[in-house]
């Protein structure tokens, strides 16, 4: 018979729990396509499918993925998922309702879904379903009453309540007492909604009849099947003690901040007895407390007084509802309660919770969300409240979104030039007081993108070689900088096309693309070429790439590679040229004018002339700087005939080069003296015998005297005018009295125009503009066969 009933109860059991979870789950698609509301039975295994998110929305399973949904909940606690595959929400842990929500019924969990790409906030809600898995349970398993025998019926005695931690239909509904020959239990509710018994007695006691009972007390709750609780009431029936403790006030509300400090008395209860002796002996004790209540308050059982022993949280709880006992020696007893309600202090900072974040972000980007975050404050009234702030030096803004959501987007466009990197500080704030805070640094670094060219440090850039360089020759560096980063900031460097088409480029010069150096490819000639530009460009690597251009000026410096050349007297292997001088000279008398050139510049062609050897030192001079050769001092008859000098002309370069010249001069008493051997031949006869030279000699005077003066006389006038009609040079034919002409204007060693003529008597001018133009002729000539400049100091 037990065993059929269990089964049948069994099977009652099951039935109404599939009825309950079909009930549950046509709640769950109510929710879902009307307010947005999912519900789950507490207990729950973990992964149980809620919903479909997708459906829901109307999205597409892909699409969640590509929006970056996620599901966000306060604190750290994740109690559901989402499946980006096929976009389900599970369950991600199995819940319990009572550690949940505790009492508070219903037990609504709050979730956020963020999707991105645009932004969007979708608020849901968890109600989590109760199921009766508690059983109502007493605090006290032994209740002791002591009632006078002369109790009349009708009297009201307080019980011990007991408690359940499920709600609404499951929760604690009514008490039953057994045996009830004597009472019966009335259920009734406090404030908070839990139910306690009252004990009524029905009928009078006789302590000599029956001097104590024991009764069964069941508090039973509203599940199904129920479940139940039982403690066991002993009632012990005392002789009359007609006066119980009666307190000052039958209710005490006392306000308590949750930062009181412990000891500190909260309230203090009075209760009195009019009997005397023992029986009006008053003492206080908690009346069937929890657990909790113990844990937080201390009753003295003399004063009365209610101290603090545990710290208060209005948090966690914000109202205590504490029953109080006076008993006196009799056993009479007189109750109150006492209601102790926590004010609520700012003694909890903002919490900020961070759902999302970018970086890097590229520069010159519009408007850019850079993070998403929520705050949320455990708090009341002002002390919840919150405000955010960042900096505001900063190119960010913060925008409110709903839930206590925020956004935190770019201002503008960011230049990574000017700031790479951005330390945020987020301030959260509460308006409490005093104002706590929360602080969140975020670092936002941006990305380069090319916008910046290469820049050269100069826009000209003048190089300067020596010619006769070695190829290859390092002559300079261009150095350009870009101001982006990575690629875009690595410089390439290139030779332009010349702005001259003939200007052979490719041959002169090189760089080196990596760093910019430039090289002189072969040796260079300052004769040939003096200067030449380049244009040179640097381009960066970045998409698309952005280049600039430096003009390079290349200056070529002479060296002295010119020897200097020697344009006149002509040292060509013909028959050298004589200069003639009178006896009658005066000291300073010029003779000739050496004339030279050197192909190099500046100091390197300045020219100096030097006597090197004379066949009589000391009769003839050379001037340094114009090289007119003169005579020294008055000539004698002492002095010989014919007279060689080599004269040094040496330019200013370091080291100097030189080059030699020889005249020949010859020491006449006037022009109509006949023409004498040349030096070789006067060298030969002066190795003969020297008295066979003296009877030719004066045998050639004596017999000659009279035809050479005629000859002389004409010999010169044809000279003279053959050459100035023909220009002819300085050697003559055998047989005639030789002219020289020299005329250098404007350049060279001559600072001036010079004649030069053997002449004596009337009419020596006009024969020294004769004999100037003759020299102009000559050395036009031969300016022309060396087209280089003549130098001098």
């Amino acid at each position: 018979m037990a065993e059929s009933a269990m089964e049948a109860r069994g099977d009652s059991f099951l039935r109404q729990r599939q009825v309950l979870f079909l009930f549950v789950f046509l709640g769950v698609s109510l929710a879902e396509s009307e307010s947005r509301r999912y519900s789950v039975v507490e207990e729950t295994e973990r992964g149980f499918l809620i919903a479909n998110l997708a459906k829901d929305l109307g999205l597409g399973v892909g699409e969640l993925a590509v929006r970056g949904a996620q599901v966000v909940s306060k604190g750290n606690r994740q109690h559901i998922q989402l499946n980006h595959q096929n976009g389900d929400l599970l369950l991600h842990e199995k819940l319990d309702r009572e550690e949940l929500c505790g009492p508070t019924e219903p037990c609504v969990l709050h979730f956020q879904i963020l999707l991105q790409n645009p932004l969007q906030f979708i608020t849901y809600e968890l109600q989590v379903i109760d199921v009766n898995d508690h059983s109502p349970v007493f605090f006290e398993h032994e209740m002791q009453l002591k009632l006078l025998e002369n109790t009349p019926p009708g009297t009201i005695i307080p019980l011990g309540n007991a408690e359940d931690l499920d709600v609404g239909r499951n929760s604690l509904q009514n008490y039953t007492v057994t045996p009830n020959s004597h009472f019966h239990v009335l259920t009734r509710s406090r404030r908070d909604g839990r139910k306690y018994p009252l004990l009524v007695l029905d009928k009078a006691l006789d302590r000599e009849e029956q001097p104590e009972l024991i009764l069964t007390l069941t508090a039973l709750d509203g599940g199904s099947p129920p479940r139940s609780g039982i403690a066991q009431v002993h009632i012990v029936v005392l002789d009359i003690n007609d006066n119980a403790p009666e307190f000052t006030q039958s209710l005490y509300e006392v306000q308590v901040l949750e930062n009181s400090p412990i000891n500190s008395v909260l309230v203090t209860v009075s209760a009195s007895d009019l009997d005397t002796g023992n029986l009006g002996t008053v003492s206080y004790a908690f009346f069937h407390a929890s657990e909790e209540i113990r844990k937080t308050f201390q009753l003295n059982p003399i004063t009365g007084d209610i101290q603090l022993v545990k710290y208060l949280n209005y948090e966690v709880m914000n109202t205590y509802e504490v029953d109080i006992e006076a008993k006196d020696g009799g056993g009479l007893s007189g109750k109150t309660t006492v209601i102790v309600q926590v004010v609520d202090v700012n003694d909890n900072p903002p919490e900020l919770t961070l759902s999302s974040i970018a970086s890097p972000i590229p520069e010159n980007s519009p408007e850019t969300v850079v993070a998403v975050f929520s705050v949320s404050d455990p708090d009341s009234g002002d002390n919840g409240r919150i405000m955010c702030s960042i900096e505001s030096n900063l190119p960010f803004n913060l925008k409110p979104s709903e839930e206590n959501f925020y956004t935190l987007v770019t201002n503008g466009a960011l230049d990574r030039e000017s700031q790479a990197e951005y330390n945020i500080t987020i301030t959260v704030s509460d308006l409490g007081t005093p104002r706590l805070k929360t602080q969140h640094n975020i670092t936002v670094t941006v990305s380069d993108v090319n916008d910046n060219a290469p820049a050269f440090s100069q826009t000209t850039y003048t190089l300067r070689v020596r010619e006769n360089n070695s190829p290859a020759l390092h002559i300079g560096t261009v150095s350009a900088t870009d101001r982006d980063a990575g690629a875009n900031a690595q410089v390439t460097y290139s030779l332009l096309p010349p702005r001259d088409p003939h200007l052979p480029l490719a041959s002169l010069v090189s760089i080196n693309a990596d760093n910019g150096q430039l090289f002189a490819l072969r040796s260079l000639d300052y004769e040939a070429l003096q200067a030449f530009e380049v244009r040179v460009g640097a381009a960066d690597r970045g998409s698309p790439a952005l280049s600039s251009q430096a003009l390079v000026r290349v200056l070529v410096l002479d060296d002295n590679d010119n020897a200097p050349f020697v344009l006149y007297p002509l040292q060509n292997g013909s028959a050298p040229c004589t200069e003639l001088v009178p006896r009658a000279a005066e000291a300073g008398y010029l003779v000739t004018k050496v004339v030279a050139v050197d192909g190099d510049s500046g100091q390197n062609a300045w020219l100096s002339f030097q006597l090197l050897k004379a066949t009589e030192p000391g009769l003839f001079g050379v001037w340094a700087h114009n090289g007119e050769v003169r005579t020294a001092r008055l000539l004698s008859e002492r002095d010989a005939v014919r007279h060689r000098l080599l004269v040094l002309v040496k330019d200013n370069g370091e080291p100097p080069l030189s080059a030699s010249v020889t005249l020949h001069v010859l020491l006449v008493d006037g022009f109509s003296q006949p023409y004498l051997p040349l030096p070789d031949v006067a060298a030969a006869e002066a190795r003969a015998d020297p008295l066979t030279v003296y009877l030719v000699i004066a045998l050639a005077s004596v017999s000659s005297l009279f035809l050479c003066s005629a000859l002389a006389f004409v010999a010169v006038r044809l000279c003279r005018r053959s050459g100035a009609a023909s220009g002819g040079g300085c050697a003559v034919p055998e047989g005639h009295f030789p002219g020289h002409l020299v005329d250098v204007s404007g350049a060279g060693t001559l600072s001036q125009s010079y004649q030069y003529e053997r002449v004596w008597g009337e009419g020596q001018r006009e024969k020294e503009r004769e004999r100037e133009s003759h020299a102009d002729s000559v050395l036009s000539r031969e300016l022309e066969a060396r087209p280089s400049s003549i130098s001098g100091p």
